[in-house]
């Protein structure tokens, strides 16, 4: 599945912004499910300064400076995207138990590899890279800036993490209560809201419910790290698709060694596959913001954005 993927975010300030800095994370990356052909920015006014580099996380991570005065930021960045169909669904029936991949995440990556070579779940865990993968995937089991593991949230946890439940069985239960508990209210919370919050009232937008997932995972040891991207939505049958309607979006991605990262999205429910464009991964929002910086000046602002997902022939 091929999409092209446009992005503005236009800012408009009541005063002048003598100079801005700012890092934008808006072009997808590339890993083995999804392929970007090319991105590029139209960024206004145009910057004096522009680099690109790979994040800590693997994110592709544009710089740039403005240096001159202006009350309006607009940043476009448009890519070009093919998405793989998943060739072995198997990977979904893994059937390691959340107590297995918790005690592998627990050990030290010799101990880790010595017990795979001894044959436990030897039919599914081939790869001789297993260590290195175990000790990537621990840093995704630690409090995270915007993720922080309290009892409340392994109290919600729980009623999923069944003795000797097959890990990918807890995310499905975990996904299907998330989606069916929580009401999708994108007046309730900002970026600033607690979990703790979103836990109570049991409202909130794609990020929190990522990032209840993520915590909920963590309470239990089990690596979890958030993922920001797009996902297509069509239009109703008969009605014209609208453009700049989409919007970004947010889920969630599990570890199961042998098996690599999967990825479910409880805001719809489902498990991504050709409709789920991916941008950044990293421990929680904080580390994939799609564009933040500083600006010297500018008084108040205003914030816009468009997002069109559109689906090429």
């Amino acid at each position: 599945m091929k999409y092209r993927i446009t992005h503005t975010t236009l800012y408009h300030y009541s005063q002048p912004v003598g100079l801005c800095q700012n890092e934008a994370r808006l072009q997808p990356r590339n890993f083995w499910r999804q392929l970007c052909h090319n991105s590029r920015f139209d960024i206004k006014p145009i910057p004096m300064d522009f680099r690109e580099r790979i994040d800590f996380f693997g994110n592709r991570v544009a710089y740039f400076a403005i240096q001159q005065p202006h009350i309006q930021l607009i940043v476009t960045a448009t890519s070009d995207v093919t998405i793989f169909p998943r060739q072995n669904t198997s990977d979904l029936f893994n059937q390691m138990t959340w107590e297995q991949v918790r005690s592998l995440l627990q050990e030290t990556p010799l101990q880790g590899q010595s017990q795979i070579q001894q044959g436990q779940s030897q039919s599914q865990i081939q790869n001789q890279d297993l260590t290195v993968e175990i000790l990537d995937a621990r840093q995704y089991v630690l409090d995270s800036p915007m993720v922080t593991v309290t009892p409340e949230l392994a109290d919600y946890a729980q009623s999923s993490f069944l003795p000797n439940r097959a890990l990918v069985d807890v995310v499905h239960d975990l996904m299907q209560r998330i989606y069916k508990d929580f009401i999708y209210d994108p007046a309730f919370t900002t970026i600033a809201t607690p979990l703790s919050e979103v836990l109570s009232f049991r409202r909130g937008v794609c990020q929190d419910f990522a990032h209840l997932a993520i915590a909920c995972l963590r309470a239990y040891g089990i690596a979890a790290r958030y993922i920001s991207g797009y996902v297509e939505t069509l239009p109703e049958p008969g009605k014209q698709r609208l453009v700049g309607a989409d919007a970004s979006h947010a889920w969630f991605s599990v570890y199961i060694p042998g098996t690599g990262w999967l990825d479910y999205d409880p805001t719809n429910n489902t498990v991504p596959l050709d409709q789920h464009i991916t941008l950044a991964w990293g421990r929680d929002y904080s580390d994939v913001a799609p564009l933040k910086g500083i600006a010297f000046g500018g008084g108040q602002h205003t914030l816009s954005v468009s997002v069109d997902v559109l689906r090429l022939e």
